[in-house]
């Protein structure tokens, strides 16, 4: 079936164009020309009436949604539901993110998203494994009788899912070998610093070894100081390592998200959300680790205090950026879409507006409000 979107503002990636139409066929984009350059029947024809259109947000870290937790139900069933869930929100392709768990659980999760991907549910990209390979001195909501050295069964395991898959691992790399890093990258595991109390040196090393990005900035890593320069000195100063972060607010003042970003411009500083279970639900609160958690106030902590996850969805993210850092709109919504997509290698397939890519958009307002999300070239949120 072919579809005819035009009469829009279109963001590709880099650029924003008008006067063009973007062609769809098979729930790949196959055209995007002139306007009037495709022709159609009016039935096939869509109208965007001046709206935003803008590549599908995509999160690399994604705990739960509308109710389910990873951890808690590693199915097929979880992992439909938290897309479809985040879809709502603008973010059209997600890393499930399965929280520091014992090995059982890690293989139940990425068997879970083999077979997602198999069957061809639509937004799952992969999986995001933070953890159990992380620092006690800074665990943050993760439960530390979870953790465990990368061995000989840890590779098998972090490299089980496929090649055709994205398999994304937070690691405490002073817990570690350079080794070990580098025999996981060889293997086309993405690999990124989180949870860790590494120095600055520590971190350069890893980066030698092949780790491209840091979880979640400012938190649950050490600090940017003037003579240690820590794991926040190491992300923001790296050349060509790149950093999520969490823009709701509570996790890293608005203006160290000012900085951070404005540090990274064009491609290094990448939104995620951390989203938790209440994502997307009417329920208030959800279990982790046999813990209650409760959203007060917009935030979700433990009964020590610590933050545990986010209720942020992709589209506040890109909102709260642009009031966080003064960017314009074209560049929050990189940050929530082409940055993350090339981040993890799939920038030829989602991230972007381009020819032979997935048919994944968000339509906005000028108000940044979604007015419908496209998923393989099917209208996911009806406008």
């Amino acid at each position: 079936m072919s579809l005819l979107l035009e009469n829009g503002q279109v963001l590709t990636g880099k650029s924003v164009l008008t006067d063009v139409s973007v062609l769809i066929e098979n729930g790949l984009i196959t055209s995007i020309a002139p306007a009037n350059a495709n022709k159609l029947p009016v039935g096939a024809r869509i109208d965007l009436e001046g709206r935003r259109l803008v590549p599908g947000f995509v999160d690399i870290q994604v705990n739960g949604g509308g109710g389910v937790l990873l951890n808690n139900a590693p199915t097929i069933d979880t992992l439909k539901t938290m897309a479809d869930t985040h879809a709502r929100f603008g973010a059209t392709s997600i890393l499930p993110t399965l929280i520091s768990d014992d090995f059982a659980v890690m293989r139940a999760a990425i068997a879970a998203v083999r077979e997602a991907i198999d069957e061809g549910v639509p937004g799952i990209l992969g999986i995001h494994l933070e953890g159990p390979f992380l620092n006690p001195a800074r665990k943050g909501a993760h439960d530390a009788r979870k953790f465990r050295e990368i061995d000989d069964e840890a590779i098998e395991i972090l490299t089980s899912l496929g090649e055709d898959a994205v398999t994304l691992v937070t690691l405490a790399p002073e817990l570690t070998t350079r080794g070990r890093i580098a025999e996981l990258v060889s293997s086309g595991v993405i690999v990124f610093a989180g949870h860790t109390a590494a120095c600055y040196e520590d971190c350069m090393a890893a980066e030698k070894a092949g780790l491209s990005g840091y979880t979640h900035l400012f938190n649950a890593m050490t600090p940017l100081g003037s003579r240690e320069p820590g794991v926040v000195g190491a992300a923001i100063g790296s050349a060509d390592a790149v950093f999520g972060i969490i823009a709701d607010g509570h996790h890293v003042h608005p203006a160290s998200v000012r900085l951070a970003c404005k540090a990274k411009y064009d491609g290094g500083a990448i939104l995620v959300t951390d989203a938790m279970p209440t994502v997307g639900s009417e329920k208030p609160g959800f279990k982790l680790n046999g813990e209650w958690l409760e959203v007060l106030d917009g935030v979700l902590r433990t009964s020590s205090g610590s933050l545990a996850g986010s209720n942020l969805s992709m589209i506040e993210a890109v909102r709260n950026c642009m009031t966080f850092t003064g960017f314009d709109w074209t560049e929050a919504v990189r940050m929530a879409s082409s940055y993350p997509a090339r981040a993890i290698g799939c920038d030829g397939s989602v991230g972007e507006i381009r020819e032979g890519a997935w048919a994944d958009f968000v339509e906005l307002t000028d108000d940044l409000d979604i007015y419908r999300v496209w998923r393989g070239g099917k209208r996911f949120i009806p406008g």
